[in-house]
């Protein structure tokens, strides 16, 4: 779950980690009467990165420059997001800039803080070009990440002095975001020197989607579209494609390769949606209402391969409410016979091939267009 910028600023203070307050508009008229001294920045509060490259990060000196500015940005689309809001913020005189993350580095099954005296552009630019100007420090889960572990992360990129306990500070508090937040990814870039002590200028927080459960107070997951959140709010897996074919499958693995086979016989996946192990009549049933609400699927392809989810119980929610597209059924494993007998009786006929079954689905939706 990714949060914006001002909503990750909101957490990161909690922390004690200094940020510079600021306002979030919708409107280029909800400047008026701002208490922010000009220059202002205007920031693109938009999920993705990018966004000063794009154009979504603008100065302001002047109100009317404001104005201006705030109605260029909002309504653009940045990497597929319109932006909506603007977090307005004092703009600052910037000197030196530091990146800062702690991220879960999944070969070493542990967090890893990141620092580099190279702040404000791609870390994975300056990886590839510079990776000796990067700090790396692989925390052990038993013992965690302390404020000595911080300064001398700080020593390597060349602090001393306050700035140095300040980085600490800054440090341990961004550790503790992370681990208390169930954080995969805590960051701040740049970390930068304003006013002679280090500030946060940016804020980037993504949160365990298994673990939002446990944080009351969260905002709304806006990654989600209309569709995934009412997959997630009946425990199924789903994302929104932007093709034809609505896919339903049961395991990660079996769905995904159900995407892959339909791509290749030339088709166009509308969504991937896994029912999970396990699933049962009405998980199937919630399923296939989902997925069909999606304007423009002209074809559905069921994947089943039957271990702990029971072919009969999947075969029920076909037969009871077919839908108004064409379909595929491709079912095998746990009570196969009982199933296929369901789909039988109602006129419903289930392969057993899945490469013969992908290739039909896409003829069904290519036929329908």
């Amino acid at each position: 779950m990714k949060l914006h910028e001002y909503q990750a600023k909101e957490i990161f203070a909690r922390y004690g980690i200094p940020v510079r307050n600021g306002t979030v508009i919708e409107r280029p008229e909800q400047l008026d009467g701002l208490e922010i001294p000009y220059p202002l920045v205007l920031k693109a509060q938009v999920l993705v990165g990018g966004r000063g490259k794009a154009g979504g990060i603008k100065l302001a000196a002047t109100p009317a420059e404001a104005r201006e500015k705030a109605a260029q940005i909002l309504g653009m689309t940045i990497k597929g997001e319109t932006v909506r809001r603007l977090l307005v913020v004092e703009a600052a005189e910037i000197g030196a800039e530091y990146y800062l993350a702690f991220t879960v580095d999944r070969a070493a099954r542990r967090l890893v803080a990141i620092a580099s005296a190279a702040g404000g552009i791609d870390i994975e630019d300056v990886a590839r070009a510079t990776p000796e100007k990067i700090v790396k420090h692989h925390v052990d889960p038993t013992a965690g990440f302390h404020p000595y572990n911080a300064r001398e992360m700080g020593r390597a990129l060349g602090l001393g002095g306050k700035h140095l306990l300040q980085f600490a500070a800054i440090a341990h508090g961004l550790w503790r975001v992370c681990t208390e937040m169930d954080a995969e990814l805590a960051e701040i870039n740049p970390l930068a020197m304003v006013d002679g002590s280090l500030l946060a200028i940016d804020a980037k927080l993504i949160i365990d989607d298994n673990a939002t459960y446990r944080h009351e107070g969260l905002p709304r997951n806006e990654e989600l579209t209309e569709l995934e959140a009412l997959a997630k709010s009946q425990d199924l897996a789903c994302v929104e494609l932007d093709g034809d074919v609505a896919i339903i499958g049961n395991g990660a693995g079996l769905v995904m390769s159900t995407l892959d086979a339909i791509a290749h016989f030339g088709g166009r996946p509308a969504n991937f949606l896994d029912v999970g192990g396990g699933a049962t009549t009405e998980n199937m049933a919630q399923a296939m209402s989902i997925v069909l609400r999606k304007s423009g699927v002209r074809a559905l392809f069921v994947n089943i391969f039957g271990g702990i989810t029971r072919c009969d119980d999947i075969a029920r929610a076909i037969a009871a409410q077919p839908p108004a597209v064409p379909m595929v059924v491709r079912l095998t494993g746990t009570n196969e016979d009982e199933g296929r007998a369901i789909l039988e009786a109602a006129g419903i006929h289930a392969l057993t091939d899945p490469e013969s079954a992908a290739r039909e689905a896409v003829q069904l939706a290519a036929g329908a267009r």
